[in-house]
């Protein structure tokens, strides 16, 4: 049986972004109630060498609409990187969830040995669209996700393992 690049992405991509939100909703609301300062939450870390809740949302859409796009063939949408708030990420969030789920099968489809370059900190790397995605996009979108779920969740945020996972 051949995998469906689109399947495997954009639905798989839009739901664990969609929970994010989810996830970010209960820390807003959770700031809200108990009087905190949300830029507290926004730039809490779990370790000093890890980055802040806001960078671990950006990372997550920045990889999510890199993918979908890369796969397409169409160049990848620029954020600015410049939120400070809860609603400010829940925009970032709905816009990347906009913009990959506005492709169709037909455009990702087949793409398993597309060659995907990317520029990193330490050189370039260039993988074929099958690995690309499952070995490197599906694992840091979860990675980070989970990085913000665990941020907010030790911050004392009533979150469990539906949160993280959504409906079915």
């Amino acid at each position: 049986m051949q995998i469906s690049m689109y399947r495997a992405s954009v639905p798989v991509l839009a739901r664990a972004l969609r929970n994010l939100a989810a996830v970010l909703r209960k820390g807003e609301a959770h700031a809200s109630a108990r009087n905190v300062d949300p830029t507290v939450l926004l730039g809490y870390r779990l370790a000093p060498d890890m980055f802040a809740l806001t960078r671990q949302v950006q990372i997550a859409t920045d990889t999510a609409k890199g993918c979908v796009a890369r796969l397409a063939g169409v160049d990848v949408p620029v954020y600015e990187d410049n939120e400070t708030t809860f609603a400010q990420l829940l925009d970032r969030l709905e816009r990347t969830v906009a913009f990959i789920e506005g492709f169709q099968p037909t455009q990702i489809d087949g793409s398993e040995g597309k060659s995907v370059t990317l520029k990193m900190r330490t050189g370039e790397m260039t993988l074929q669209g099958l690995p690309y995605l499952l070995e490197f996009v599906l694992p840091n979108v979860y990675f980070h996700s989970t990085t913000a779920y665990a941020i907010l969740r030790h911050c004392g945020v009533e979150l469990g393992k539906k949160d993280f996972l959504g409906a079915p």
